[in-house]
């Protein structure tokens, strides 16, 4: 052997393993997905996703409380209506469960940055994201209530809106609305390699967003394609997206990969609610150790290219990086 040549040196303390790290998280990388209920008093928690809960605006708030003193840069917000219908009105109320939440979390905490997830899936009685007619999702009728919904929650106070439905040209259609009603500086956060996955099966159990017929296959991307995700943040971008999105992030990171290699801008990845289960259910049963098999996936996503990790885990990590 050559014993020049030992890589092992640079990893025999942790001093030396801190001081040559090539990638390390920080609260700075982290969103934390919240889900705003109608009601008061309400702490609902997921019973397939341990720690997460459906929250009134007054438990929100508690909580918005508590990832400010943590140092979480911001929230991106799902919606629990008491009331759906065909065509997801709830979305683009201006006195919907999301509208309410964001005025009430911007008046309290300002410094926070909010993220309103775009979709209808939340508010339709059927639990497709768009428009259904004779049984298929009408896309460009579907994109004109993702634009009214993008311009109420800006109006609302959201300092980001992500769309999440996969409809063609919701992205445009979102930038033009927003410059239109004076909204030049709300950024767009577009979820544009969305798949059709099955880790978001806890996801519906928190938002009640399961569909009532058929699947999502038809505007979701299919798993096994790569070179379609570069086109469709390729297309978000021309159509003015701030930030793209890869969704979910550790069944792809290959595809978190190739967007941040592919384009200059922020790339975000959502470690989406089937993966953060897996953790909780193998933890629990003393599989494995939480804290280490967190960090290692996070860190993972964060090495494949994202600047941004939206995660269940985010107050977690957060606590974790101030006691390290």
């Amino acid at each position: 052997m050559d014993l020049a040549k030992r890589p092992r040196r640079l990893r025999n303390s942790n001093n030396m393993r801190r001081l040559v790290r090539e990638v390390s998280l920080s609260r700075d990388d982290l969103i934390y997905p919240l889900f705003a209920a109608e009601g008061s008093n309400i702490k609902n928690e997921v019973s397939s996703m341990p720690g997460v809960y459906q929250l009134s605006i007054d438990n929100y708030l508690k909580e918005l409380e508590e990832v400010c003193k943590l140092g979480i840069p911001g929230v991106l917000l799902f919606g629990v209506p008491a009331s759906k219908d065909e065509v997801g009105s709830g979305a683009y109320a201006c006195d919907g469960i999301v509208q309410r939440a964001l005025r009430e979390g911007k008046k309290r905490f300002p410094e926070l940055l909010f993220i309103a997830d775009v979709c209808l899936c939340e508010y339709t009685s059927h639990g497709h994201c768009g428009v259904v007619k004779d049984g298929k999702v009408q896309n460009d009728e579907s994109v004109e209530l993702l634009a009214r919904a993008a311009v109420s929650y800006a109006q609302a106070g959201a300092d980001i809106v992500a769309p999440s439905d996969m409809m063609d040209g919701r992205v445009g259609a979102i930038r033009k609305a927003l410059d239109r009603n004076g909204f030049e500086d709300t950024a767009i956060m577009s979820y544009s390699a969305k798949y059709a996955s099955a880790f978001y099966g806890p996801f519906r159990d928190a938002a009640h967003s399961k569909p009532a017929f058929g699947d999502r296959r038809a505007y979701q991307m299919d798993s096994a394609n790569a070179s379609e995700a570069l086109r469709e943040a390729e297309l978000d971008i021309e159509e003015g997206a701030d930030i793209v999105m890869v969704k979910p992030a550790l069944a792809y990171l290959d595809i978190i990969r190739d967007v941040s290699a592919a384009f200059d801008v922020p790339v975000a990845a959502y470690n989406v609610s089937g993966e953060y289960s897996m953790i909780k259910a193998a933890a629990k049963n003393g599989w494995i150790d939480e804290k280490a098999a967190v960090l290692e996936a996070v860190t993972s996503i964060k090495r494949a290219g994202a600047k941004i990790i939206i995660t269940y885990f985010a107050k977690d990590i957060a606590k974790w990086v101030l006691e390290d």
